[in-house]
């Protein structure tokens, strides 16, 4: 069995999106924890949003104790 953990990274800027945490980071924080990283999963974006994203998730998972 496995459990999974979700973590939201917010992207800003107008014509250029950057992630307002530092991503590498946080898969190395979480690795240290026991996470392994599964994905990056960026949602389906709109029309309205010109196409890009407002955010991506880091999915982790590990094997539950």
């Amino acid at each position: 069995m496995y459990e999974y953990k979700f973590v939201r990274v917010d992207l800003e800027g107008i014509f250029t999106r950057k992630p307002t945490a530092n991503h590498h980071r946080l898969i190395e924080e979480y690795a240290k924890e026991g996470w392994r990283l599964v994905q990056i999963f960026s949602p389906a974006v709109s029309a309205r949003g010109g196409g890009i994203p407002d955010y991506f998730e880091l999915i982790f998972e590990r094997k539950a104790e």
